[in-house]
């Protein structure tokens, strides 16, 4: 850390060293519990992933709670509707998508991804 004053004036000048380099991505993506899931997956899909963890079946509401979203219209379009239709969570009841009773599970593609 260098420091210099300019004449007459008073002020003090820091200059701070900053690494010009960043890390290198490891391949993985760290969530707050400490699941990592691969990066070719996007982001919305692999928080669905890793809150079915653990052979939960959620509803929707709550499946929207665990992954820290609040407006139902965006996690359908981004996160819910992908996630199933790429093959990683599936429906308790598909024959009826809209049961009162209908809950969200993983898939065996969707708990190899979360096993990697």
């Amino acid at each position: 850390m260098n420091t210099a004053k300019k004449k007459g004036i008073g002020i003090s000048f820091m200059t701070i060293n900053t690494p010009t380099s960043t890390p290198t991505s490891t391949g993985q993506v760290q969530d707050k519990f400490g699941i990592s899931t691969p990066t070719n997956i996007p982001e919305t899909i692999a928080r669905v992933i890793r809150a079915l963890a653990g052979d939960k079946q959620l509803t929707g509401k709550e499946l929207m709670n665990a992954v820290g979203l609040k407006d139902r219209k965006n996690f359908i379009e981004y996160s819910l509707n992908p996630a199933i239709e790429n093959g990683f969570v599936r429906l308790l009841y598909p024959a009826s998508p809209r049961h009162p009773r209908q809950k969200y599970l993983l898939t065996v593609k969707g708990l190899m991804v979360l096993n990697q």
